[in-house]
């Protein structure tokens, strides 16, 4: 016998702000942030695209964390652990702090061996790395730098001496160790790196291991950093041409489904954290249910490493098998938050399969039209959207969307109350990964 999974709290880092609450706001209110690249990165390349979407500054000494943390700890896992300490308050889960030096907690009435962490990441401690390249190579040639142009000196971003806990800031891992380590947890700790679906695919594995009865409760869902001193990052998707074109008005250029699209608006980051439980688990502690995850699946194309296979076998092959998993049909679908990167080739693909699995036409929506794309934090950020959508019966708009290229039930007005029991949400990531989460609201 499976047991039924909930969602009890919600946590958000994104372009937007802090805090689920201003995530779901926001989007509401298509509040979409889209700058210009830094300046020192055009000191080092030319750009095709040249815009993004920043995450505020944070100061994450302010925000509660110490100075051990701050120094040892790459923003990626800052931003997990931000977002997760949100999702545990919104969940009642209290932390009692065990060990002030070292910042460590244990939750109240949780075992902590029935307790597990899953977080995806596609890139993890990138930031790390090359900060601390940048001083490895610089170290290599200070004695050569007496002879260079003060010009060329303004652009050697020296990062200063490298930190000695690099290794285990820069591993992908660190950022769901993080979380288990501040929190005690000693259940399954697992990172899933499966690039754009690794948020989607850390729900669903939490899902499937509180299914399966081995955890009473996960924390679960994306963070991504990709802000580094010389644009390296960023120049390797512009490299690519996958990055949105800004064109004359840099506000409209993300525009998923919609034909002037010409590609996607990288975010600098983000997380989303959910708490999942089994719900005997959340009824034993009697706090709200959220929703509830009813269905996953994950396949994988095998065809490309930057593209999805064009007949899309195998994203049909997970949507059906999610479906399943959750004991519903195409037809009990009432709303698709899809993976909608606004790139020529992927967003026609993925609306042909939707208008193939799909025909009672559910409503669709882009959350990627409002945050960019954040990469490994994408699949959990749209996530909590979808949730937040299933809670009040209204969605985001499709933000941009003027001249659309597919037939397809967009979401065009945010204040319409849509009636919505069953939702998807989708990833389809670089490599071919494709991960697929059925949400159902609470009740349903």
């Amino acid at each position: 016998m499976t047991t039924a999974v909930c969602v009890t709290g919600l946590g958000a880092i994104s372009p937007l702000g802090v805090g689920a609450n201003t995530l779901w706001r926001r989007s509401l209110a298509g509040d979409s942030v889209v700058q210009p690249i830094p300046d020192i990165w055009r000191q080092y390349s030319d750009y095709r695209s040249g815009i993004w979407s920043p995450l505020p500054e944070l100061d994450y000494r302010a925000l509660g964390f110490t100075r051990n943390e701050c120094l040892q700890r790459d923003p990626v896992s800052l931003l997990a652990l931000l977002a997760t300490r949100e999702a545990l308050h919104a969940a009642q889960l209290t932390p009692t702090l065990t060990d002030k030096r070292q910042a460590r907690y244990q939750l109240e009435n949780i075992q902590s061996g029935r307790a597990g962490v899953f977080i995806g990441t596609g890139i993890g401690g990138a930031y790390t790395f090359l900060q601390n390249h940048a001083e490895q190579i610089l170290a290599r040639t200070k004695p050569d730098l007496q002879a260079t142009s003060a010009d060329t000196l303004a652009l050697l971003r020296h990062p200063g001496k490298p930190n000695r806990m690099a290794v285990s800031m820069l591993m992908p891992n660190a950022v769901s160790a993080s979380v288990g380590i501040k929190y005690g947890l000693h259940g399954i700790n697992r990172t899933v790196t499966n690039a754009c679906a690794a948020g989607t695919s850390a729900i669903g594995e939490a899902w499937q291991a509180i299914r399966r009865g081995e955890l009473d409760l996960a924390i679960c869902g994306g963070a991504e950093y990709l802000l580094d001193d010389y644009g390296t990052i960023y120049r390797g998707f512009d490299m690519l041409g996958t990055l949105a074109t800004p064109g004359d008005t840099p506000e409209q250029a993300n525009c998923p489904f919609d034909r002037r699209r010409s590609g996607f608006l990288l975010a600098q980051g983000g997380a989303g954290i959910l708490i999942l439980e089994s719900a005997a688990h959340a009824r034993r502690r009697g706090v709200p249910v959220l929703a509830q995850v009813t269905g996953y699946a994950e396949t994988f194309d095998a065809s490309s490493m930057v593209a999805m296979e064009p007949g899309a076998i195998q994203i049909k092959r997970a949507i059906r098998t999610a479906l399943a998993a959750a004991g519903q049909s195409p037809d009990s679908i009432d709303y698709i938050n899809a993976h909608a990167t606004g790139t020529q080739a992927n967003d026609q693909i993925e609306a042909s399969l939707i208008q193939t699995i799909f025909p009672h036409r559910p409503r669709v929506a882009s959350t990627k039209s409002i945050l960019g794309h954040s990469i490994g934090a994408s699949g959990a950020l749209e996530a909590i959207i979808t949730i937040c959508s299933l809670q009040q019966q209204q969605t985001p708009a499709c933000h941009n969307l003027h001249e659309p290229a597919f037939d397809l039930n967009y979401v065009r007005d945010s204040r319409r109350t849509i009636q919505m029991q069953h939702a998807l949400s989708c990833s389809y990531a670089f490599g071919g990964h494709n991960a697929v989460l059925i949400l159902t609201r609470d009740g349903g």
